[in-house]
């Protein structure tokens, strides 16, 4: 029976009622901090210049409600060309994200073998492994240095990288949780790096998250076990939306000015089985809601198309594929297009091999010399404030997870899915505790 019940937002106390030093900050428009904002803005920040700032509780001091595990749940990617094998049987292995049906246990290890020494090659192209956790760990990292100004009453803010499929894995990070003393009741929030949900991307990281809880710490921990919430997906925050808006303004700027209007601008995202679309999985639509807010940033000011990437196997996925897209494209004369990997928070495989070195690489042999792509979020200071706007309002919210989670997909009939929602769900009231 499908799970219907929704998080409900906790009660908590008026920011009015707090002191100035205990109150965690209201998100702000710093990810525009560059751009005209409303003089209303301007107003409150006066306001809020001229209260008595204390100073914020850093990483080597801890406030009554602190520390705070801040987890980022990603896919992940080898780090050298020896893990690309135990990367793949894992990424094979996974139904929720490849389903092989019946025969998973025999065929996902059949196909990661076969597959293993082509993406090697691959790999070795991009110099030999993926930064995805270079990438992770710097992001994590800046996005707590924030919070901990920002709310001072959960502070410090720790850092931790769980990946589904590569080092860290989600049991070595939920090991070091313990180690570091969150068993006993100490607040972690899983932040998944997906801003658009998927049952096959979050869904498989919670899942993961989720069976390592019942077996590192039991159904019912001593200690009270670590108590979680999650930030299970975020496709339209305005930060975020600003973030890919600067990376393509960027890149149209180097084109001449005369035909920068008619870029095509080719937003990819990776690809899902049909299988999974038409179980009612969310992800085409929240990522197509983040398009829309891109191109409304923009004031769609150029021509637009969603397309889909990394489509593995013969079995029916989600299109059109973005190689066929870009040539079909440059066939028809629209030389100048923009690749934008919109559901990627970092560069990885999809992006500096897939896009860069075949798909562009491909459209330039076609005669489309004007095809590039915007550069993805890395580093970027306005994507790592964003970071930090969701995270502050969640930790500030009450709430275990967004409402979108508490309900199945309509053809989902799985039951871990079913017990991991519940589990997740149920935490309200210890998140309440905690945060009290």
């Amino acid at each position: 029976m499908a799970l219907r019940t929704p998080c409900t937002r906790l009660p908590k106390p008026a920011l009015s009622s707090l002191p100035s030093s205990t109150a965690c900050s209201s998100p702000s428009a710093s990810f525009r901090e560059h751009s005209s904002l409303p003089s209303s803005w301007h107003l409150s920040r006066q306001c809020r210049s001229m209260a008595t700032v204390l100073p914020p509780v850093t990483q080597s001091s801890t406030s009554r409600n602190g520390p705070t595990a801040m987890v980022f749940m990603n896919m992940g990617g080898p780090q050298t060309l020896p893990e690309v094998g135990p990367f793949l049987s894992r990424l094979f292995a996974d139904a929720d994200l490849i389903p092989l049906g019946r025969l998973q246990n025999y065929l996902g290890p059949l196909i990661s073998r076969r597959r293993t020494p082509k993406i090697q090659n691959q790999y070795a192209a991009i110099g030999g492994g993926s930064p995805i956790k270079k990438w992770s760990e710097y992001q994590s990292s800046e996005m707590c240095k924030i919070l901990d100004e920002r709310c001072p009453e959960s502070a410090p803010h720790k850092p931790y990288v769980a990946f589904r499929y590569a080092d860290p894995l989600t049991e070595e990070m939920y090991q070091k949780l313990l180690d570091d003393g969150f068993g006993k009741q100490g607040r972690a929030v899983a932040f998944t790096q997906y801003p658009q949900y998927s049952c096959s991307t979050t869904g498989s990281s919670l899942n993961e998250l989720w069976k390592w809880r019942i077996r590192l710490e039991g159904k019912e921990p001593e200690g009270g076990g670590v108590k979680w919430s999650v930030i299970d997906r975020w496709p339209v925050h305005p930060g975020l939306v600003e973030a890919f808006a600067q990376n393509i303004e960027a890149q149209l700027v180097t084109y001449p000015e005369e035909v920068r209007k008619d870029v095509v601008l080719l937003f990819s995202a990776h690809s899902l089985p049909m299988s999974v679309v038409n179980r009612g999985d969310t992800y085409p639509s929240e990522v197509a809601a983040t398009v829309h807010a891109v191109m409304t940033r923009l004031n769609f000011s150029n021509p637009y198309r969603l397309c889909w990437q990394s489509q593995v196997g013969p079995s029916a996925w989600l299109g059109a594929q973005t190689s066929d897209t870009v040539l079909a494209y440059v066939r028809k004369g629209h030389k100048d297009l923009i690749l934008i990997p919109i559901a990627f928070t970092s560069d990885h495989i999809e992006t500096l091999f897939e896009l860069d070195q075949e798909v562009i690489h491909e459209a330039h042999q076609e005669g489309g010399t004007g095809v590039k792509r915007a550069e993805s979020l890395n580093g970027s200071a306005t994507f790592i404030r964003a970071l930090a706007d969701v995270a502050e309002k969640h930790l500030g919210s009450g709430e275990v997870c967004s409402r979108q989670m508490g309900i199945r997909c309509q053809g989902c009939k799985s039951e871990r899915c079913l017990e991991q929602k519940r589990f997740f769900m149920n935490t309200e009231r210890d998140v309440k505790e905690v945060i009290r």
